[in-house]
């Protein structure tokens, strides 16, 4: 395969290829061991990015009647926990049509609102048409008239399944096949955000209308001590609220409310909606901002600038008895940040919290949402 690669900053960094790709060169590669009864070495596929791609083909084997190829997944310099499985598609004759189906170590789908129905092999909808595509542009070429199965399979896909988000989303058994470009673009947030509008609309699809966003382990660990009730409901965004709160909205939520450590959250009183520090930090500047806005004195606010994290420089103003003013401020600002970011079509509300400090901070909607979620 010709190498294709992506600057991330200044580093240069090698593109991979989905696990749709790879069950889409596999059945290619099946289905033309299959009609010529020779073995296949090679698969050329055409991404829906309009890449052409030719993969080596792992294994195969063919009896005359089904034919078995896989390929090994090549992720790049993507830190992708599938780089390097090998994924399978063993093709068969039937009487006329394509079908496809999932095999071991695919998972099945047992939620409403993912990709494919309930009951589905978590083939998704892209890797389908890639799948169908390839099987047809083979018997074409060999002008076979009949129909031809694929059963993809991933023989370490159940093992493997249990470090995806696969469990909490409702697919079990197995990972699953999917790509939307066909390529894997190294660092890419892509997979992330679509993991999250995955959950909501999971959420969304349980006839939940309040969407409840968490940031992290420890904003879960306070949702579960605090609303355990809670906990199966909740859709973790990581860095990415803005993102979260765009999906939500999207997918037709009326509430948002998105939980967080102050560490995290303490970002949205600026403005910044991914909060991840290779973004923007902020955390002292937005403090020290509130601070001046609640006319703190600039020797205590100054301090501020030498703390390394949230929780101590609110130590700080905890000590002088500051805090309460300047948090006043910020929660107000978390507040306009967040309906400038909905643009009203959806409350949006923001719990914030310090285990440290004590700290349990609320922004105008969100005793409004919360009060609606305890009905």
């Amino acid at each position: 395969m010709e190498e294709r690669y992506i600057y991330c900053g200044t580093k240069k960094l090698r593109c991979g290829y989905t696990t749709g790709t790879c069950a889409a060169a596999a059945a290619k590669a099946a289905a033309e061991a299959l009609l010529t009864r020779r073995r296949v070495d090679t698969a050329e596929i055409l991404t829906p990015k309009g890449v052409q791609l030719r993969l080596d083909i792992a294994k195969c084997v063919s009896d005359g009647e089904k034919a078995l190829c896989s390929v090994i997944k090549d992720s790049g310099d993507d830190p992708d926990i599938t780089n390097g499985i090998e994924v399978c598609a063993e093709v068969s004759f039937i009487e006329a049509g394509i079908e496809i189906v999932g095999g071991k170590g695919v998972g099945t789908v047992t939620k409403a609102g993912l990709d494919q129905p309930v009951g589905a092999a978590a083939i998704n909808t892209v890797p389908r048409r890639m799948i169908a595509q390839a099987l047809n542009e083979t018997a074409e070429l060999y002008e076979y008239r009949g129909g031809l199965r694929a059963v993809i399979s991933v023989p370490k896909g159940e093992e493997l399944a249990h470090k995806t988000f696969n469990p909490r989303i409702g697919i079990v058994g197995g990972i699953s096949i999917i790509g939307t470009t066909g390529i894997v673009e190294p660092m890419s947030n892509s997979a992330i955000i679509e993991t999250i509008r995955t959950e909501a609309n999971i959420r969304r699809a349980e006839g939940i209308k309040t969407l409840v966003l968490t940031v992290g382990n420890y904003s879960e660990k306070f949702i579960f001590e605090n609303r355990p009730e809670l906990s199966g409901q909740c859709v973790m965004c990581s860095n990415f609220i803005g993102d979260a709160i765009d999906i939500g909205i999207t997918l037709g939520f009326e509430r948002i409310l998105i939980c967080g450590h102050i560490g995290k959250m303490v970002k949205l009183g600026s403005g910044i909606m991914n909060t991840h520090s290779s973004y923007a930090d902020g955390r002292m500047e937005t403090l020290m901002t509130c601070g001046v806005l609640a006319g703190i004195d600039n020797a205590l606010l100054c301090r501020l600038n030498d703390c390394a994290t949230t929780d101590a420089a609110l130590d700080i103003l905890y000590e002088n008895g500051a805090a309460q003013s300047v948090l006043d401020v910020l929660v107000r600002r978390i507040h306009t940040y967040l309906q400038a970011r909905a643009k009203g079509e959806a409350k949006v509300g923001a719990v914030i919290f310090s285990y440290r400090n004590d700290m349990l901070l609320k922004t105008e909607y969100a005793y409004e949402i919360i009060d609606e979620l305890e009905v």
